[in-house]
Order: structure tokens, then C-alpha cells, then sequence
């Protein structure tokens, strides 16, 4: 009777050590899943993290280079208006100078009908000046069409006369071609 007492004592004991070490794999393994859980999550918000950074990012370089697009069309602009105010000035002073050199005085609306097809050679470049900044402002996007136009109508009516008869040969310029002319002819 008492070896049957021992060896339920023993079995006893060897099946509460095997719970015992069930219940503590159970707990390892509860441990290594609460670990791999926190784990993921904080890769999960890192990820998250990451993308928000690189979105901002993004939306910081798209706004500066759309700052830069808009800063170099106005410089474009302002180049534009610059060259052509200064083409105004010199065409200004070249008038002003064929008016004190000129034979016949200054420029009469028939006069200027008569010569409508002929131009002066500074006329000329004027134009291909006008139209060489024009076509470099279009191909870049910076002027349009309609705002050319809308630009032309908003000038006072001293500034269309002044164009118009900077754009008409001067008596002087007729002079100096039918020199030219005759000179070139001989």
C-alpha cells in the first residue's frame, strides 16, 4: 500500500511539473505574441510616419517650383516691358533727332499715306525686335494673345499715336533712302 501511495505521489508531482511547464510555455508564447504585436504597430507607425513626411515633402517642392514658375514668367514679363520701353525711348530719340535733321520738316498724315508700304530700315528692326520678344514671351507661356491685345487697347491715345508714327517713315528716312538709292544705283 505504500508503494501504491508513492507512486500516485510521483505521478501526482510529475503531472503537476508538466502543467507547470505547460502554463509556462503558454505564457512564453502570449509574451513572444503581445512582443510581435507592439512590434508591428510601431513599424506600422513608422511607415505612416514616413509617408506623411515624404507627402509633405512633396507638397513643399511642387509649391517651390510652382513659386519658381510663377516668379520667372513675371521676370519674363518684366524683361518684356522693360526692352519695350526702352525701344519706345530710342525710338523717341530717333525721332526727335530726324525731326532736326529732316528736309522737309516733319511727317504729314498724306506723307505718310504716300510712303504706306515703304518703312525705314530702324522701322524695320523695331518690328523684328517687337516680334522676336513677342514670339519668345508666347513660346514660354508668359503673354497670351488676348492679354497682348487687351495690353494695346488699354494704351492712352498719346501712346497708340506714338507707335503708329514710329512705326511710319519719317520725310528724312525717304531722303536718306532715295539717296541711298541713288548713290547705290550710280
Amino acid at each position: 500500500m505504500l508503494r501504491t501511495e508513492e507512486r500516485q505521489r510521483l505521478a501526482r508531482e510529475r503531472r503537476e511539473e508538466r502543467e507547470k511547464q505547460h502554463a509556462a510555455k503558454e505564457t512564453q508564447i502570449l509574451e513572444k505574441e503581445r512582443k510581435a504585436k507592439l512590434q508591428y504597430e510601431k513599424q506600422l507607425e513608422e511607415r505612416q510616419r514616413k509617408l506623411k513626411e515624404m507627402k509633405q515633402k512633396e507638397e513643399q517642392r511642387r509649391a517651390a517650383v510652382e513659386e519658381k514658375r510663377k516668379q520667372k514668367i513675371e521676370e519674363e514679363k518684366e524683361r518684356y516691358e522693360a526692352v519695350l520701353h526702352r525701344t519706345l525711348e530710342r525710338s523717341q530719340r530717333l525721332e526727335t533727332r530726324q525731326k532736326r535733321w529732316s528736309w522737309g520738316g516733319s511727317v504729314t498724315p498724306e506723307s505718310e499715306g504716300k510712303a504706306g508700304s515703304k518703312r525705314s530700315p530702324s522701322t524695320a528692326s523695331l518690328r523684328q525686335a517687337e516680334a522676336a520678344v513677342s514670339k519668345g514671351l508666347a513660346s514660354s507661356g508668359a503673354l497670351s494673345n488676348a492679354s497682348d491685345r487687351t495690353r494695346r487697347s488699354q494704351l492712352s491715345p498719346l501712346d497708340s499715336s506714338v507707335i503708329s508714327r514710329l512705326l511710319a517713315p519719317t520725310q528724312a528716312s525717304l531722303a536718306r533712302s532715295k539717296s541711298a538709292a541713288t548713290l547705290s544705283a550710280d
